[in-house]
Parts: C-alpha cells; sequence; structure tokens
C-alpha cells in the first residue's frame, strides 16, 4: 500500500525544501516552505482567530494561483513580516509573478503566510520598533534544505500544544503508484495532542513505525465528551492556532487543490481535541508541484490524495509534539 518517504517530511515531494530560522533570546522562530517553481497553490481557515497574508489571491476566480513559498510563523502580527524578508529575497533574485515583462519593473513573489502567537512565552519580546522577523524569514528562506530540524525548530520553536511544549512536525507518505504526499505543520494549540490520563496521542492509529513514541491506549479505554485533557487551562482568544501545509507531487487545478486542503484539516481534527476552536486560528495550505508521473485526477484520486494529506498531517501534529517534548527532556 506505500510507505512513508526517504525523509518523513514535506520535503520527499520534489521540488520542495524548507528551511527554519529561530531567535533563543525571543523564543520564536520561522519555517519557509520553498518551491523550485512557481506551485498551484489553496488555502482552508477553520480556526476562529486567523493571522494570514495573500490567502485572498488563492480564491477561486483569482488572477494568481500559483505561489514561490510559504511561510508560517511565530510572532502573531509580527510574524507577518517574515514573509516580508521572503519576498524581498525572493524578488532579488528575479523570481515572482510578472503579468508584462517590463525592464526595470521588479517581479512580484507570490508568498502567502499563517501565524501562530508565542508572545506570552516568556521570551525578551522588547524589541521597539524592530521585530525580528523580516530577519528571521530571510535567514529561514537561506537555510532551506531537503533535511531540517524538527520539534523545537523554526515556528514550532516557542509553540505550546495545550499544556505540552509545542513543536515542528512533518510527515510523508509514497503509494505504491507514484503518488507522493507529505504535510508540515507548526502545533500551538489550545485543545490536546494526548489522550486524556495518557501519554497517548489522539493520532495513535495513523503512526508509521513509531515515528512519535509507539505508545498506545490501555485496554477498554474510553474519554467522556467533556474531558479534553492536557488543554491550555486558561486559553485567551488570539493565543493559539496550529498552522500548516500539505502538498502532493501530483498536477492539482486550483479547484482539486481546494479540495485536499479543506479535506487535510480532518487531520487536525484526529490529531487535537478540541480543535477549530473560536481562540484557535487554524489554517491549512495546500500545494502542487505537478512533479510526478502524469496521471487523471478523477474524484477517487483526488479523494485518495485528500485523505493521505490528512493522515499525513494527523501524524505531523503528533511527531511534532513528540520531538519536541525529547529535545526538551535532552534525550
Amino acid at each position: 500500500m506505500g510507505q512513508a518517504g526517504p525523509h518523513n517530511t514535506i520535503t520527499d515531494i520534489d521540488g520542495l525544501t524548507v528551511g527554519n530560522a529561530h531567535d533563543a533570546g525571543v523564543v520564536t522562530g520561522v519555517s519557509v516552505i520553498l518551491a523550485e517553481a512557481p506551485v498551484t497553490a489553496a488555502v482552508a481557515v477553520a480556526g476562529g482567530g486567523p493571522g494570514t497574508r495573500e490567502t485572498d489571491l488563492l480564491k477561486s476566480g483569482m488572477l494568481v494561483q500559483q505561489v514561490d513559498a510559504v511561510v508560517l510563523s511565530g510572532g502573531s502580527a509580527y510574524g507577518l513580516a517574515a514573509a516580508d524578508g521572503v519576498a524581498a529575497e525572493l524578488g532579488a533574485q528575479g523570481h515572482g509573478f510578472g503579468l508584462i515583462d517590463l525592464p526595470g519593473v521588479p517581479k512580484t513573489p507570490i508568498v502567502p503566510s499563517a501565524i501562530l502567537y508565542d508572545l506570552a512565552n516568556g521570551g525578551d519580546k522588547a524589541w521597539g520598533a524592530a521585530p525580528p522577523y523580516g530577519a528571521l524569514g530571510r535567514a529561514a528562506l537561506h537555510a532551506a534544505a531537503k533535511d531540517f530540524a524538527l520539534g523545537r525548530a523554526g515556528a514550532g520553536y516557542g509553540a505550546r500544544a495545550g499544556q505540552l511544549p509545542g513543536g515542528l512536525g512533518s510527515a510523508s507518505w509514497q503509494t505504491d503508484d507514484g503518488i507522493t504526499v507529505g504535510a508540515l505543520v507548526a502545533v500551538n494549540c489550545f485543545g490536546a495532542t494526548q489522550m486524556p490520563g495518557t501519554d497517548c496521542f489522539w493520532a495513535w492509529p495513523y503512526e508509521v513505525e513509531g515515528e512519535f513514541g509507539g505508545v498506545r491506549p490501555p485496554a477498554g479505554y474510553s474519554v467522556r465528551p467533556e474531558d479534553w485533557g492536557a488543554a491550555k487551562i486558561n486559553p485567551a482568544p488570539g493565543q493559539n492556532t496550529t498552522i500548516a501545509c500539505v502538498a502532493t507531487d501530483v498536477a492539482l487545478t486550483a479547484s482539486q487543490a481546494q479540495r485536499v486542503a479543506d479535506m487535510a484539516l480532518a487531520g487536525l481534527a484526529r490529531a487535537i481535541r478540541p480543535v477549530f476552536a473560536p481562540v484557535d486560528g487554524d489554517t491549512v495550505f495546500a500545494l502542487s508541484t505537478a512533479r510526478g508521473a502524469e496521471r487523471e485526477v478523477d474524484a477517487i484520486t483526488l479523494s485518495r490524495i485528500g485523505e493521505l494529506a490528512a493522515g499525513c498531517l494527523a501524524r505531523a501534529v503528533a511527531r511534532g509534539v513528540w520531538l519536541a517534548g525529547q529535545s526538551r527532556a535532552g534525550t
């Protein structure tokens, strides 16, 4: 039926790399998903308090529906400046959209972004009129590679997953008939990622080869409807959010990519409880690099890709939180 890709990350999608940067003093960070060439994109926003950039451009019927990069950032609204740094660097390299190629007229890189709230995590946020995010965006872009850190890294560096350390997670899947799907996520949710009273992740049925600890629920385990386990005790509006990107190497139209983004939201629901709350800003981007073997994307194929994206995203959530916990424990 398939297997995880060689990196077990979103960079198993040919044409994509990821770069991370963080500021240990500020306790925040940025992750950049960089496309080798412009890629078809869509976005699904499900939380009640999102913070985004360029998402309107990804709606059906808009002029430009391909992007050069996607940025996930800490810093709340300040973190949107990370995409400014990325766009400036890509523009200087000659990348971006130009309706007409005119001498002396720069192209416009299309860099959608989503942010999470990590302003109250104890870091030194006394940056005055010079937040660090533009520089962090540039640094993350320059670090883009096939191999990148997970756990306490990038956009997940200062995150909290309920009452646990949050983190950056990723996972991939390659089918036997040549479809590759991957996910990248920064987990800073209000809800819990582990089942109440256990160290078992809600996403445990989707785990591949012990990638987030291999813990299983006790025999006969059940949970009451309003037992949320280790969710944040006093969540405030705008102080949470899980932001993510899923991708495939199958050529999708913008409408098909939108369906994949919508279906991928189910991955968050499998891994976090509660999710899509009024105090969360949960957002998922979907990318199609069109680097795989050409195939007809009928309704069944599209359904497979969307379901694989949801499964990868659920695994990525648990993997990011687990690895963040491992790094903080010094193991």
